[in-house]
């Protein structure tokens, strides 16, 4: 494990060089805001790529050839090189290697760059295609936040606004895969409030997204702010006992039941042409309870 810190004063940021994972969120106060990583689920902000959720069998199908893929790729298991740590921002770059190339057939370039403002970290992710032909992916961002967010706060006190009405309908899960019915969204108007029981299904889903930006409060406690424009699908999951929920910006989404078809053909993924690159960016504000 190498750990690189970033410090703005108001928000202190801990990144982990294995998956360049996000492994701590630390507010003004000296409060932890990020879940920590215990038994019921080890990880804790793991960066999914090349794709979100599973693939039928594990199998990713290019050209005829069927490549092992494991749910939510490889990326966050993989050492990624640190540069250009400055205090405020650093960056960390995976590129394919023999061993990525037996699972994701292509050549690519992933570079994460965390950088820290007052009480905003902004992540920016850019994927780019090194090959010589044109692949398809998806990339997610899978932050867990502590849920509550402070001692002594009812988890059922949390929710999750969303910046516009949310009605449309939801997706989930069954054995790794996407439902193809849509569910009734557990939304109302543009609050979703937190329990256990709804993630009995797995993640909900929210594939029909009009929001880019969601605040995550509970009464007394910081609020966190997630803004994601280069995201059009939002999952928010949590796994019982853990005391963490995960707002989850995606560009793609676990396949649907009853796909066979090739990696290309898998629905809500972006496409690169050789030499093209592509960013994502999402942002994490802290705002601190009033007095």
């Amino acid at each position: 494990m190498v750990l690189h810190t970033i410090d703005s004063g108001s928000l202190r940021i801990t990144i982990d060089e294995s998956g360049a994972e996000l492994s701590s969120l630390v507010d003004r106060a000296g409060r932890e805001l990020l879940w920590q990583g215990r038994s019921v689920w080890k990880r804790r902000a793991p960066i999914l790529f090349p794709i979100i959720g599973q693939m039928p069998e594990g199998i990713l199908r290019y050209e005829g050839v069927s490549y092992p893929i494991a749910q939510h790729g490889f990326a966050r298991d993989q050492d990624f090189e640190a540069s250009d740590l400055d205090g405020n921002s650093v960056i960390f770059t995976l590129v394919d290697s023999p061993e990525t190339r037996e699972k994701f057939p292509f050549r690519f370039r992933l570079a994460v760059r965390y950088s820290v403002t007052d009480a905003t970290l902004t992540v920016t992710t850019t994927v780019t295609n090194t090959d010589s032909v044109p692949f398809s992916a998806s990339l997610g961002e899978h932050p867990a936040f502590a849920w509550p967010l402070m001692e002594g706060i009812a988890r059922d006190a949390h929710v999750i606004e969303f910046a516009l009405p949310e009605p449309a309908p939801i997706r989930r899960i069954v054995d790794g895969l996407a439902l193809v019915e849509s569910q009734p969204t557990p939304v109302v108007g543009d609050t979703l409030t937190l329990d256990d029981t709804l993630f009995v299904a797995d993640a909900v889903i929210f594939d029909q997204l009009a929001s880019r930006s969601v605040r995550y409060s509970a009464p007394g406690a910081p609020s966190i702010v997630v803004s994601f424009p280069d995201f059009p699908i939002l999952g928010v999951w949590s796994k019982a006992p853990g005391e963490f929920v995960c707002i989850e910006p995606w560009f793609g989404m676990t396949a649907p039941q009853g796909f066979s078809g090739e990696y290309s053909e898998k629905p809500h993924q972006f496409v690169l042409e050789p030499d093209e690159s592509r960013e994502f960016t999402y942002s994490v504000t802290v705002e601190q309870p009033s007095p």
